[in-house]
Protein backbone atom coordinates (compact mmCIF):
# COMPACT_ATOMS: atom_id res chain seq x y z
CA UNK A 1 0.00 0.00 0.00
CA UNK A 2 0.98 3.30 -0.86
CA UNK A 3 0.24 6.06 1.69
CA UNK A 4 0.37 9.62 2.47
CA UNK A 5 0.91 10.58 5.85
CA UNK A 6 0.29 13.94 7.06
CA UNK A 7 1.51 14.17 10.54
CA UNK A 8 1.77 16.91 13.41
CA UNK A 9 4.64 18.27 14.27
CA UNK A 10 5.43 20.15 17.41
CA UNK A 11 8.96 20.00 19.75
CA UNK A 12 7.37 20.98 22.69
CA UNK A 13 4.02 23.20 24.34
CA UNK A 14 5.49 26.52 23.44
CA UNK A 15 5.92 25.33 19.32
CA UNK A 16 3.65 26.23 17.23
CA UNK A 17 3.74 22.95 15.61
CA UNK A 18 2.63 22.44 11.60
CA UNK A 19 1.61 18.93 9.91
CA UNK A 20 4.59 17.45 7.68
CA UNK A 21 3.77 15.56 5.17
CA UNK A 22 5.73 11.52 4.62
CA UNK A 23 5.04 9.41 1.71
CA UNK A 24 5.00 5.08 2.68
CA UNK A 25 5.59 3.44 -0.11
CA UNK A 26 5.17 -0.02 1.01
CA UNK A 27 2.28 -0.90 4.16
CA UNK A 28 1.21 -4.11 4.91
CA UNK A 29 -2.67 -3.77 4.73
CA UNK A 30 -1.80 -6.38 8.18
CA UNK A 31 -0.06 -3.98 10.01
CA UNK A 32 -1.64 -1.87 12.53
CA UNK A 33 -1.76 1.43 12.45
CA UNK A 34 0.99 2.03 15.35
CA UNK A 35 3.04 -0.53 13.52
CA UNK A 36 3.11 1.68 10.64
CA UNK A 37 4.87 4.36 12.75
CA UNK A 38 7.20 2.15 13.96
CA UNK A 39 8.52 1.69 9.81
CA UNK A 40 8.26 4.97 9.45
CA UNK A 41 10.19 6.02 12.51
CA UNK A 42 13.08 3.61 11.97
CA UNK A 43 13.19 5.40 8.43
CA UNK A 44 13.32 8.70 9.89
CA UNK A 45 16.16 7.66 12.31
CA UNK A 46 18.33 6.30 9.56
CA UNK A 47 17.79 9.74 7.52
CA UNK A 48 19.33 10.99 11.19
CA UNK A 49 15.81 12.76 11.42
CA UNK A 50 13.64 13.35 14.79
CA UNK A 51 11.45 10.35 14.89
CA UNK A 52 7.83 10.79 15.50
CA UNK A 53 6.33 11.36 19.10
CA UNK A 54 3.72 8.93 20.00
CA UNK A 55 2.55 7.73 23.03
CA UNK A 56 1.53 3.55 23.33
CA UNK A 57 2.03 1.14 25.73
CA UNK A 58 0.04 -2.54 25.66
CA UNK A 59 -1.19 -1.64 22.04
CA UNK A 60 -3.54 -4.71 22.99
CA UNK A 61 -6.72 -1.99 23.69
CA UNK A 62 -6.72 -1.51 27.32
CA UNK A 63 -3.84 1.07 28.46
CA UNK A 64 -5.34 3.99 26.33
CA UNK A 65 -2.49 5.55 25.70
CA UNK A 66 -2.56 5.35 21.66
CA UNK A 67 -4.19 8.59 21.58
CA UNK A 68 -4.31 10.15 18.12
CA UNK A 69 -6.88 11.92 15.75
CA UNK A 70 -7.06 10.21 12.28
CA UNK A 71 -8.88 11.92 9.66
CA UNK A 72 -10.83 14.35 12.03
CA UNK A 73 -11.64 10.99 14.46
CA UNK A 74 -10.19 10.19 17.30
CA UNK A 75 -8.36 6.47 17.37
CA UNK A 76 -9.77 6.64 12.95
CA UNK A 77 -12.30 5.26 11.21
CA UNK A 78 -13.10 2.44 13.87
CA UNK A 79 -14.49 2.37 17.32
CA UNK A 80 -11.28 1.09 18.66
CA UNK A 81 -8.04 2.15 20.15
CA UNK A 82 -5.50 3.12 17.48
CA UNK A 83 -3.39 0.04 18.40
CA UNK A 84 -6.37 -2.24 16.91
CA UNK A 85 -6.52 -0.23 13.84
CA UNK A 86 -4.95 -1.85 10.96
CA UNK A 87 -3.64 -0.56 7.75
CA UNK A 88 -6.33 -2.91 6.07
CA UNK A 89 -8.98 0.07 7.03
CA UNK A 90 -7.64 2.51 4.45
CA UNK A 91 -6.86 2.39 0.74
CA UNK A 92 -4.03 2.07 -1.43
CA UNK A 93 -3.30 6.08 -2.10
CA UNK A 94 -5.03 7.76 0.56
CA UNK A 95 -4.02 10.51 2.30
CA UNK A 96 -3.99 10.46 6.12
CA UNK A 97 -3.58 13.25 8.42
CA UNK A 98 -2.77 12.77 12.14
CA UNK A 99 -2.77 14.73 15.17
CA UNK A 100 -3.09 15.10 18.45
CA UNK A 101 -5.87 15.31 21.05
CA UNK A 102 -6.98 18.73 20.58
CA UNK A 103 -8.15 20.17 24.29
CA UNK A 104 -7.33 22.62 26.50
CA UNK A 105 -6.77 20.69 29.25
CA UNK A 106 -4.54 18.03 26.99
CA UNK A 107 -1.78 20.41 26.19
CA UNK A 108 0.51 19.28 23.58
CA UNK A 109 4.09 17.69 24.95
CA UNK A 110 5.51 16.73 21.50
CA UNK A 111 4.02 15.78 18.20
CA UNK A 112 1.20 13.33 19.04
CA UNK A 113 2.02 13.18 22.76
CA UNK A 114 -0.47 15.01 24.95
CA UNK A 115 -0.50 15.68 28.62
CA UNK A 116 -3.36 13.73 30.24
CA UNK A 117 -2.43 14.20 34.07
CA UNK A 118 -6.13 16.27 34.37
CA UNK A 119 -7.23 12.65 34.26
CA UNK A 120 -5.43 11.68 36.85
CA UNK A 121 -6.01 14.92 39.23
CA UNK A 122 -9.94 13.88 38.36
CA UNK A 123 -9.24 9.92 39.71
CA UNK A 124 -7.35 11.26 42.99
CA UNK A 125 -10.14 14.11 43.97
CA UNK A 126 -12.31 11.01 43.85
CA UNK A 127 -10.61 9.28 47.06
CA UNK A 128 -10.63 6.03 48.22
CA UNK A 129 -13.75 3.21 49.13
CA UNK A 130 -13.15 3.31 52.35
CA UNK A 131 -15.69 0.29 53.24
CA UNK A 132 -13.38 -2.43 55.28
CA UNK A 133 -14.58 -6.20 54.08
CA UNK A 134 -11.74 -7.97 56.55
CA UNK A 135 -10.41 -11.28 55.33
CA UNK A 136 -11.95 -12.64 52.25
CA UNK A 137 -15.68 -13.56 52.39
CA UNK A 138 -17.33 -15.60 50.20
CA UNK A 139 -18.90 -14.25 47.28
CA UNK A 140 -22.33 -13.93 48.22
CA UNK A 141 -21.43 -12.05 51.54
CA UNK A 142 -21.95 -8.52 50.07
CA UNK A 143 -25.03 -9.47 47.67
CA UNK A 144 -25.39 -7.16 44.73
CA UNK A 145 -28.15 -8.04 41.84
CA UNK A 146 -26.54 -9.31 38.73
CA UNK A 147 -27.43 -6.40 36.72
CA UNK A 148 -26.23 -3.86 38.69
CA UNK A 149 -22.84 -5.80 38.85
CA UNK A 150 -22.88 -5.80 35.07
CA UNK A 151 -23.76 -1.88 34.61
CA UNK A 152 -20.71 -1.33 37.00
CA UNK A 153 -18.41 -3.29 35.90
CA UNK A 154 -19.32 -1.86 32.28
CA UNK A 155 -18.41 1.81 33.76
CA UNK A 156 -15.43 0.09 34.98
CA UNK A 157 -13.98 -0.69 32.10
CA UNK A 158 -13.40 2.63 30.96
CA UNK A 159 -9.72 2.95 29.99
CA UNK A 160 -9.05 6.67 30.25
CA UNK A 161 -7.93 7.26 27.35
CA UNK A 162 -9.53 10.62 26.46
CA UNK A 163 -11.08 10.03 22.87
CA UNK A 164 -14.65 11.14 24.18
CA UNK A 165 -13.05 14.49 25.42
CA UNK A 166 -11.56 14.83 21.35
CA UNK A 167 -14.46 13.84 20.34
CA UNK A 168 -16.86 16.52 22.12
CA UNK A 169 -17.00 20.15 20.45
CA UNK A 170 -16.38 20.72 24.18
CA UNK A 171 -14.12 19.41 25.48
CA UNK A 172 -16.32 17.92 27.88
CA UNK A 173 -14.91 15.16 30.31
CA UNK A 174 -18.71 13.98 31.61
CA UNK A 175 -18.38 10.51 29.95
CA UNK A 176 -15.23 9.64 31.44
CA UNK A 177 -16.20 11.22 34.85
CA UNK A 178 -19.58 9.47 34.67
CA UNK A 179 -18.16 6.09 34.13
CA UNK A 180 -15.48 6.41 37.29
CA UNK A 181 -18.45 8.03 39.74
CA UNK A 182 -20.78 5.18 38.19
CA UNK A 183 -18.65 2.12 38.95
CA UNK A 184 -18.76 2.61 42.76
CA UNK A 185 -22.03 4.63 43.21
CA UNK A 186 -23.97 1.43 41.65
CA UNK A 187 -22.30 -0.53 44.57
CA UNK A 188 -22.67 -0.79 48.26
CA UNK A 189 -18.90 -0.66 48.81
CA UNK A 190 -18.79 3.06 47.23
CA UNK A 191 -22.06 4.57 48.77
CA UNK A 192 -19.54 5.53 51.99
CA UNK A 193 -18.36 8.07 50.00
CA UNK A 194 -20.45 8.66 47.01
CA UNK A 195 -21.73 12.30 47.59
CA UNK A 196 -18.23 13.75 48.68
CA UNK A 197 -16.82 11.63 45.50
CA UNK A 198 -19.05 13.12 42.88
CA UNK A 199 -18.66 16.55 44.33
CA UNK A 200 -14.94 16.79 44.18
CA UNK A 201 -14.78 15.23 40.76
CA UNK A 202 -16.81 17.36 39.63
CA UNK A 203 -15.23 20.09 40.87
CA UNK A 204 -11.92 19.25 39.48
CA UNK A 205 -12.99 18.67 36.18
CA UNK A 206 -14.63 21.85 36.13
CA UNK A 207 -11.17 23.54 37.91
CA UNK A 208 -8.86 21.66 34.79
CA UNK A 209 -11.11 23.55 32.30
CA UNK A 210 -12.75 20.54 30.68
CA UNK A 211 -16.33 22.05 28.80
CA UNK A 212 -19.91 21.21 29.40
CA UNK A 213 -22.03 18.39 27.55
CA UNK A 214 -24.23 19.58 25.63
CA UNK A 215 -25.75 15.91 24.78
CA UNK A 216 -24.58 15.43 21.23
CA UNK A 217 -23.37 12.09 22.01
CA UNK A 218 -19.96 12.17 20.01
CA UNK A 219 -18.52 10.49 23.02
CA UNK A 220 -20.25 7.49 23.34
CA UNK A 221 -19.90 7.46 19.36
CA UNK A 222 -15.57 7.56 19.50
CA UNK A 223 -15.37 5.74 23.28
CA UNK A 224 -13.87 2.34 22.23
CA UNK A 225 -15.07 0.16 25.19
CA UNK A 226 -18.83 1.96 24.56
CA UNK A 227 -19.56 3.21 27.62
CA UNK A 228 -22.59 4.79 27.58
CA UNK A 229 -23.90 8.04 27.90
CA UNK A 230 -26.26 6.64 30.45
CA UNK A 231 -23.45 7.15 33.34
CA UNK A 232 -23.61 10.52 32.44
CA UNK A 233 -27.47 10.91 33.48
CA UNK A 234 -26.60 8.47 36.82
CA UNK A 235 -23.34 11.30 37.31
CA UNK A 236 -26.15 14.39 37.11
CA UNK A 237 -28.22 12.56 39.40
CA UNK A 238 -25.39 11.75 41.81
CA UNK A 239 -24.64 15.39 41.76
CA UNK A 240 -28.10 16.92 42.16
CA UNK A 241 -29.05 14.28 44.88
CA UNK A 242 -25.69 15.34 46.92
CA UNK A 243 -26.29 19.20 46.76
CA UNK A 244 -29.43 18.28 47.86
CA UNK A 245 -28.87 16.59 50.77
CA UNK A 246 -25.09 16.58 51.52
CA UNK A 247 -23.93 18.56 54.39
CA UNK A 248 -20.21 18.28 53.07
CA UNK A 249 -17.72 21.22 51.97
CA UNK A 250 -14.76 20.63 50.74
CA UNK A 251 -11.70 21.86 52.63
Amino acid sequence: MKITLKVWRQKNTQDKGKLVTYDIKDASPDMSFLEMFDVLNEELLIKGEDPIAFDHDCREGICGACSMVINGKPHGPLQTTTCQLHMRSFKDGDTIVVEPWRAKPFPVLKDLIVDRTAFDRIIQSGGYVSVNTGVTVDANEIPIPKNIADEAFDAATCIGCGACVAACKNASAMLFVSAKVSQLAMLPQGKAESKRRVENMVATMDAEGFGACTNTGACEAECPKQISITNIARLNREYLSSKLTSEYVEA
